[in-house]
């Protein structure tokens, strides 16, 4: 028995180097954890190893966040409209700013300084030159494709991207991201839309160019244009802030 736990155990050692575990981790988890038993302080113990060392893991909805957070820190404005950004980011912004936040599905916020409309994207129930941004983190790429209970329509990415330029002050400023490719733009139906650098152009027509990165999910990090994949099935993603020119 001594033998085949062992072997069990030098497996496991061949495994964590395969893992990129460092072994020093490993053994001083199993001493930690004797140590935990011996002294629990009234708390049950039992393993569930865990090795999170290392550089911080940072995703591409990271970096987009980032981006819009810098974005507005620096216009600072009183009125924003959200279209379908991530929830956690919405409530980061909701410490400080006032907040009218859209959604197709029904929901309720516990927040005073929200709104929350229930409505289609590309038929906003909002006057026009109603908000000093507009803020929509990888959303307009899933518009019509009907994954959240939506009405199916090829045309409602461009249709919505109109109706936030419609509700934007002049002057005001429109943040959005979404997915990216150097190759042909394509369909990942129902999931999304995988737009290229033209399309995207296109769909800002008559809005001035502030700041615009882009994000390669191979290299972790911001990136030149020449860097975003142009394979087929794979997407990078596409971070840009535009200007409502005045009327």
């Amino acid at each position: 028995m001594h033998r085949v736990n062992r072997l069990l155990s030098l497996a496991g050692l061949r495994l964590a180097r395969v893992n990129g575990i460092p072994l020093d981790f490993k053994r001083h988890y199993g001493k930690q954890f004797d140590e935990l038993k011996r002294n629990n302080g009234g708390f049950r113990i039992f393993q569930e190893f865990e090795c999170d060392i290392g550089d911080h893991p940072q995703s591409y909805k990271d970096y987009e966040c980032m981006f819009a957070a810098i974005n507005l820190n620096k216009a600072n404005p009183v009125e924003i409209l959200d279209i379908g950004s991530y929830r956690h980011f919405i409530i980061g912004l909701l410490a400080h700013y006032r907040i009218t936040t859209l959604d197709v599905r029904k929901r309720e916020s516990f927040c005073e300084n929200e709104i929350v409309l229930t409505a289609d994207a590309k038929n906003l129930p909002i006057p026009s030159n109603s908000f000093d941004a507009v803020v929509s983190l990888c959303a307009i790429e899933h518009f019509g494709l009907g994954r959240y209970g939506d009405e199916f329509d090829i045309d409602a990415d461009r249709k919505a991207f109109n109706e936030m330029v419609r509700v934007l002050k002049p002057g005001g400023m429109l943040i959005f991201t979404t997915t990216i490719t150097r190759g042909a733009p394509a369909i990942a139906f129902n999931a999304h839309r995988i737009y290229n650098y033209d399309l995207i152009r296109n769909l800002c027509n008559g809005l001035k160019l502030c700041e615009e990165k882009f994000f390669s999910s191979k290299l972790g990090t911001h990136c030149s244009f020449d860097d975003v994949s142009n394979s087929p099935n794979n997407w990078d993603v596409y971070c840009g802030r535009w200007e409502k020119l005045s009327q």
